[in-house]
């Protein structure tokens, strides 16, 4: 039986709500495919733009293949609403390819939760703008934002 991934839904809370998307997205800033993989149940499904993916181990490929091309990644995700088992998210994240060329990917999150807290349903829609360099709003070290950096809406995303 997998461990607990606290907390726990029903989401009782915006705080717990919040508390779990800033989770995911810290997890995600690792850019760590196998630690991103745990925080979902082995035959999870998604849908990341086109590709449709499930269970642990296809999650693990598709990360690895994903972070080999978006290069130098970093992620802000912003809870958009809650409600029992369910998380609306939305998010913005910088990232440049093998040429230099930056971009900016804006999407919305559907998560859906087992009662562990994993998450069993992943359903993503994203959109890619190039952007130049010094339009860049994401300027913290590869990994965590650090809690004084501001967030989507205050950046005006």
């Amino acid at each position: 039986m997998e461990a607990e991934r606290p907390p726990l839904p029903p989401f009782a809370t915006p705080e717990d709500a919040a508390r779990k998307v800033r989770m995911a997205e810290d997890a995600w800033n690792t850019r760590d495919p196998e630690r991103v993989s745990l925080a979902y149940t082995p035959d999870s499904h998604w849908r990341n733009r086109t590709d449709f993916v499930q269970g642990r181990e296809a999650i693990v490929a598709f990360l690895t293949r994903k972070w080999a091309r978006e290069l130098e990644y970093r992620l802000i995700k912003e809870l958009w609403d809650f409600r029992e088992n369910r998380i609306a998210v939305r998010f913005a994240y910088e990232w440049h390819d093998d040429s230099g060329s930056w971009f900016r990917s804006y999407g919305n999150e559907l998560w859906e939760f087992d009662a562990r807290g994993l998450m069993r349903r992943r359903v993503a829609s994203i959109n890619d703008m190039p952007i130049r360099e010094d339009e860049r709003l994401y300027h913290w070290p590869q990994g965590r934002r650090p809690d004084e950096h501001p967030g989507l809406s205050e950046l005006g995303l």
